[in-house]
Parts: C-alpha cells; sequence; structure tokens
C-alpha cells in the first residue's frame, strides 16, 4: 500500500524536505535541526499545479488507508483499505482522487498557498462509514462489529481551474466539465486556512533537555538520558507510561505492544478466568485467575492485519507475567506507530479471535463495553534470525520482510 511524497521547507533554515507520508520525525539535510510534524486534526497536502497565472481553486478530498476487521461468525476477516472520496457536494468535481496522491509530489496545505480552499463537508465518520460500504463482507447482516484499526485520515486538496465557463484540471490542464452557472459559483463554500497550520515540536526532551530519538515514521520518541518516552498530545509532548522486558543479551531487538488492563463487569468480564470462560479457551482454570485481572495486548506498530491479529491474540491468550524496568539505555528498538486510541479499537476483535466458541462469543459483541483501567507501553525482546524475529519469552515469530513492509502502511 504505497503511500506518497510530500515536500516541506524547513522552519529553521528554509531548505527543502522530502518526506514521507507517513514521516513524522523529520531532519533537515541542511541545518541538521529535528523537529516533530503534528497536526491537532487531519493532516492537509495540496497537489502541485501546471496552471501559472490562474486562479486555482482547492478542492477537498477526504483520504483514508488502514485495515478493516469485520467479526462474523464465521470469524474474523480483515482487508486494507486506501481509497478517497470527494467533500464537497458539488457534484461536477472528481469522485475520486484515484492513485494520484501515489503518483504526485504534495505540499502541506497552508497561508503561503495562493488560491481559493473550498469546505469540506464530508466528516470522518462518514468517511468511515463508507470505507464499511466498502467492503464486501458488510452486506451480509452477520456482521456483529468492525474496526479500523491503524486508519489515517488526510484531508488532500486538488487543484482546478475555471476558464471561460470551462473548469480545468489544473494538474493536466484538460478540461473536465463546462459550468453552466453564471457567476462566481464557489463563493458560498469557500474555506479559509486560517484555522489550520502544520505545528513543528521540539525534539528536545521536556524533563532533561537531552535529545529525544526516533525514526522517521515513530510517533513516540525516546530520551536514553532520563529513561523516558514521549508522545505528542494536545500541541505538546506528553509522557508515555512504560516498561521494558529486558533480553537475554545485548543482541536483543525490542518490539513495542500496548498492554490494556481492561474489564466489562455488565458482561461478567473482570478476570482471566471469565476471559477463559467465556472464549471456552482449551485450559483447565486456576483458582488464581480468578483475582487475576484481564490485560489485552496489542501491536503498538502497524503491520499486516492477519499478522497483527495473530500478534494480539497470542499475548492475549498467554496472559505472560512479565516483569520489566524503565531502562532503554542501550536497547534497539522498534518505532511505535499505532497510539493508544488504536489499539483499544482492537479489543473486541482480539475476543473475537481468541473464542473457540465463537457462535456464543461473537453475538454478544455489540452489548460488550470494555472499561480501561490502565494501559502501558511494553518493550518485549526479540532475537534476530535470518529471516525472522523471534519473541525470546514466548517463542513466537515475526517475519523481516512483514516488519520492513509495515513501515509503509
Amino acid at each position: 500500500m504505497a503511500g506518497f511524497k510530500v515536500e516541506q521547507d524547513c522552519p529553521q533554515c528554509g531548505g527543502r524536505m522530502n518526506l514521507e507520508e507517513t514521516d513524522r520525525l523529520v531532519a533537515c539535510t541542511y541545518c541538521g535541526v529535528k523537529n516533530f510534524l503534528y497536526s491537532p486534526w487531519l493532516f492537509r497536502f495540496v497537489m502541485g499545479h501546471n496552471a501559472p497565472g490562474k486562479e486555482i481553486v482547492y478542492v477537498p478530498y477526504l483520504r483514508f488507508k488502514g485495515s478493516v476487521f469485520s467479526c462474523r461468525i464465521q470469524g474474523v476477516s480483515h482487508r486494507i483499505v486506501d481509497f478517497s472520496r470527494l467533500g464537497t457536494p458539488f457534484r461536477n468535481f472528481p469522485f475520486s482522487l484515484g492513485l494520484r496522491p501515489q503518483a504526485l509530489k504534495m505540499r502541506f496545505a497552508g497561508p503561503d498557498i495562493q488560491g481559493r480552499f473550498l469546505k469540506c463537508f464530508l466528516t470522518s465518520s462518514d468517511l468511515l462509514e463508507e470505507v464499511t460500504r466498502q467492503t464486501p463482507v458488510e452486506r451480509d447482516d452477520s456482521v456483529f462489529h468492525r474496526a479500523l484499526i491503524g486508519e489515517a485520515i488526510n484531508l488532500i486538496y486538488l487543484p482546478l481551474y475555471v476558464e471561460k465557463g470551462i473548469l480545468f484540471d489544473a494538474i493536466t490542464n484538460k478540461p473536465i466539465v463546462r459550468i453552466l452557472e453564471k457567476g462566481d459559483v464557489f463563493s458560498t463554500i469557500a474555506d479559509s486556512l486560517s484555522v489550520w497550520r502544520l505545528i513543528f515540536l521540539s525534539t528536545l526532551c521536556p524533563k532533561c533537555g537531552w535529545n529525544l530519538e526516533g525514526e522517521r515514521e515513530s510517533i513516540a520518541l525516546v530520551c536514553k538520558n532520563c529513561q523516558t518516552v514521549w508522545e505528542a498530545l494536545k500541541g505538546r509532548l506528553e509522557p508515555i507510561d512504560f516498561q521494558v522486558v529486558q533480553g537475554q543479551d545485548r543482541n536483543s531487538y525490542y518490539m513495542p505492544f500496548w498492554k490494556m488492563s481492561v474489564e466489562a463487569v455488565n458482561n461478567g468480564l473482570s478476570s482471566y478466568a471469565d476471559f477463559v470462560r467465556m472464549t471456552n479457551l482449551p485450559k483447565v482454570i486456576k483458582k488464581a485467575w480468578e483475582n487475576r485481572g484481564l490485560e489485552f495486548w496489542s501491536p503498538a506498530f502497524k503491520i499486516r492485519p492477519k499478522l497483527f491479529l495473530s500478534l494480539a491474540k497470542r499475548l492475549t491468550v498467554s496472559q505472560m507475567d512479565l516483569h520489566g524496568e524503565n531502562d532503554l539505555s542501550s536497547a534497539k528498538i522498534h518505532p511505535v506507530t499505532l497510539n493508544l486510541s488504536e489499539a483499544v479499537q482492537t479489543l473486541k476483535v482480539t475476543l473475537a479471535a481468541s473464542a473457540v466458541n465463537r457462535k456464543k462469543v461473537i453475538p454478544l459483541l455489540p452489548d460488550i463495553r470494555f472499561t480501561i483501567k490502565s494501559a502501558r507501553l511494553v518493550y518485549l525482546p526479540f532475537q534476530e534470525t535470518n529471516h525472522e524475529m523471534v519473541q525470546e519469552q514466548a517463542g513466537f515469530a515475526v517475519n523481516k520482510n512483514a516488519l520492513q513492509f509495515s513501515r509503509y502502511l
């Protein structure tokens, strides 16, 4: 699922930076300054045009990219979705962007872009409903739950212009349609970008002032000086509660997972024993499990949906009792690319995938209401082999090629 390329000027020296769609931690190749990209709303992009001197009209499209999970009696199905939809009710505009986002370089929208921007009337909720309608299994009435995980929703503007009553594509300069209305037909749906701007956050640790570390697609930054992990919330960096399960040697590679302590009291699901009974797992329930809280796990990184679900299920079913420390000083770590709010969306999907008696559990999903008691980011150690990363405590493996591919999801 290819992403798109983005051009952005460095806020420090003005040098041109060439970015990937998924980049969040960016470093200028000219001055070396690092910044973390943040937006309180959707990221907004504009496509470049080939119509200098024309009055450009920027038309909004919402683009969704992510994994759709559907829970039916037959099991949990999944697929990767990448599509866009027109965000304004003007019917003469192209309905979709097609493959243009992947084929053309873009820039972040901002006050420096000359032209008129139109309002986006399509909401994120509307787009997500469209996503579920586009998923084939949604036509089956037996879908009891669906979840959109690892999704990225962006606002992309397509440049057009009007000349002699004809609407032109400003990229190809080819006519689209003749406009029958007289006067300024776009005046009532014009928008202003003054309320949106791309925010560049400092990558100095808020606690000790040391340089924060991460990879280009990281949404969590690490300070190896004061042993803290940070994420961007409400325009500033906030600390994340985390734990590192120590590996067997210095070659261990640490991958991040969300561990969520949850309960659904109204559905009789508050302990690990309740979980085993509900899912009918082939385990003999121990007395201690009655008082052991229920913990759901989710990868804190994007990966192909089949493998994502397998990892979440395996860790949740095993309920490993792991002890860790807050020491990342010498650890080689995989970037966090999936935040906690998205991990919470996996709870019902993981429950459905864990169930042996699907006919009993999956119809209950619409009425189950999970309460998150606490959550923590846990780094688990893996050992690298020729083709896989093998988890040291549980022994399950993750294909190295799948990990590499996941960086572009």
